[in-house]
């Protein structure tokens, strides 16, 4: 097993910044993340993109699961 195999590598694409932002904190209330600062944008493409990191050694947040 490769020692970071509890690490999972989002990549979000969305219409704009906040949106990108909002679904990445989503994860974050979640599980215990590496979060992007912000957003880039690929020249002659639509939308932005992000990319974070999940760590699924952690627990799932209380509140997650009463919801």
């Amino acid at each position: 097993m490769h020692a970071h195999s509890h690490l999972v590598a989002v990549d979000i694409a969305a219409a704009d910044d906040a949106t990108a932002l909002a679904f990445q904190q989503l994860l974050a209330d979640r599980w215990a993340t590496a979060p992007a600062q912000h957003a880039t944008r690929d020249a002659g493409e639509p939308g932005v993109r992000l990319r974070c990191y999940l760590d699924l050694r952690q627990p799932i947040s209380p509140r997650m699961i009463a919801s």
